[in-house]
């Protein structure tokens, strides 16, 4: 045998390798075709992650991998073009089986030549990577969650610590006005004090609603039947219709038992109304439904697992894009005309069902309408408690480290009968109650900017002082007061900015 017969025995044998090694590869289709780009040959790989036997694919154009769009789009003598004019073309994108299904591909495609250098065909190799594209999907899901979680909680502690600022000015305004209008002589006078009230209230009106969205709004929680509260707040909601638009209730077969406060519920529900009515400019239903949700696995990237009520109100009107659904649960944000709207509706739902343990997710399309989606921790039906037992006390302690509501607060207090010991700090409280015996209600603010803060004194008072009755005062009402182990829960709380008559119902309850 010449030398000549070898190389070509050789060479046979390592085309015939190369062959079995091609053909054996099951996770990558690796496959030729014809420079017009003709199906030639078809490996197991190609069978197994295409769906088609090397029978039914060989002498098919490989155009009818790719889907519809992308056929019309011209993609298939596009990938062609490519790789015959730089030799190689490398892409992603949706494939289609032989059943129809659809995998995310990675695709490449390289020139073959001969050695004159003429185009014979096109090797293309093909890779399933739907796993790996549904995990980055996942992931950048999960972080776009995160991200907005915290963007949302720092925004919440800005507006929070403004409004708690905001409310002790006014704080100082409502108690310096509860003392001109017990001096007040003539009509004048009186007039002007309540337009000056007038404008205070709306200002603790916007605070509230601040707080609200920061989660530091005090509740008044009580286990109730939603679906009660629901059916009975609906003659209210329907008239934040208008003729053109309706409300329609599919609230679940059984009681559905949650720890609301029922006022900021039924606010809440009167705020997603409203603004699914304004969606609805042509008319159009606004649906309100409850159910049950059991589940082993987190329910929304704010709650774990658990037994949730949710209740849905969804809407038919002209949706929202990505762009406003990111911001929609942001103070001040609104995509309503100037006048028509705050921007607080949904930051201000948004913070009371957080609150009250609970998430809310929204769900929208352009065109087709918007869904909003309320969690709250499922609750054993009410149980019936007793009232403590109260008495009328005339020495107070008034601790309050802003020097104007000090000064204010104790003139209200002087004016309606109290002698008033006043303290600028807890610590400096703590230190007249060992050296007074006369006290008799200490009245503190929770929130204090340095050392003991009021829930601290009034745990001291609790331990040491059992005699002396503690009232406390803040823009917020902190988790112990609702906390049912806790031993500051039955403690009176008065929020700011207080009237005379909250503060007297308080002191002499």
């Amino acid at each position: 045998m010449s030398q000549s017969d070898d190389r070509q025995d050789v060479t046979r044998e390592t085309e015939e390798q190369f062959r079995i090694l091609v053909q054996g590869v099951t996770d990558y289709a690796i496959f030729m075709l014809s420079p017009a780009g003709v199906v030639t040959s078809w490996n197991v790989g190609a069978e197994r992650i295409k769906g088609y036997r090397q029978s039914e694919i060989i002498g098919e154009h490989f155009s009818r991998f790719y889907t519809d769009e992308d056929k019309a789009a011209g993609a298939p003598a596009q990938i062609l073009a490519i790789a015959a004019r730089e030799g190689r073309a490398e892409r992603e994108g949706w494939r289609v089986r032989k059943g129809g299904s659809r995998f995310w591909a990675h695709v490449v495609v390289d020139a073959i030549r001969d050695e004159a250098g003429a185009l014979v065909g096109f090797a293309k190799v093909t890779r399933d990577i739907t796993e790996r594209k549904e995990a980055a999907a996942a992931l950048e899901k999960a972080n776009a969650a995160l991200f907005q979680a915290q963007k949302m909680e720092a925004i919440g502690r800005l507006t929070g610590g403004v409004a708690h600022d905001f409310n002790n000015l006014l704080a100082v305004l409502s108690n310096g006005l509860e003392v001109l209008a017990l001096q007040a002589r003539t009509p004048l006078d009186k007039k002007m004090i309540d337009g000056m009230r007038r404008a205070i209230d709306r200002g603790a009106s916007l605070t509230q609603q601040l707080l609200s969205f920061a989660r530091q709004q005090p509740l008044q929680a009580q286990v109730h039947d939603l679906n009660g509260l629901i059916r009975e707040f609906t003659p209210m909601l329907s008239r934040a219709g208008n003729r053109n638009t309706h409300v329609e209730l599919g609230l679940h077969a059984t009681h559905a038992f949650a720890s609301v406060d029922a006022a900021r519920f039924e606010a809440a529900l009167l705020n997603l109304v409203v603004n699914a009515v304004d969606a609805m400019p042509t008319g159009g239903a606004v649906t309100i439904t409850t159910d049950t949700v059991q589940s082993e696995t987190e329910v929304t990237p704010a709650l774990p697992a658990g037994h949730y009520v949710r209740i849905s109100v969804a809407d038919t009107g002209s949706g929202m894009s990505e762009d406003v659904l990111a911001q929609a649960f942001e103070p001040f944000f609104t995509t309503k005309q100037p006048g028509k709207g705050t921007g607080l509706g949904l930051s201000q739902v948004y913070g009371f069902i957080a609150q009250s343990g609970g998430d809310v997710h929204l769900s929208s399309e352009v065109g087709k309408g918007t869904t909003v989606d309320l969690y709250l921790p499922v609750a054993e039906p009410p149980a019936a408690v007793g009232l403590p037992s109260t008495a009328r006390h005339e020495t107070v302690l008034l601790v309050e480290d802003e020097p104007d509501v000090l000064g204010v607060a104790s003139e209200l207090l002087m004016n309606i009968g109290y002698e008033v010991v006043p303290a600028s700090s807890a610590s400096e409280a703590a230190l007249i109650l060992e050296e007074r015996a006369d006290i008799d209600v200490v009245f503190t603010d929770i929130s204090m900017a340095h050392g003991m803060s009021g829930l601290e004194l009034a745990q001291l008072v609790r331990s040491h002082y059992p005699a002396i009755r503690v009232v406390l005062t803040s823009g917020y009402s902190p988790a112990p007061l609702h906390d049912e182990k806790s031993e500051l829960r039955d403690l009176i709380f008065v929020q700011k900015p207080y009237r005379l008559a909250d503060l007297a119902k308080a002191l002499r309850a």
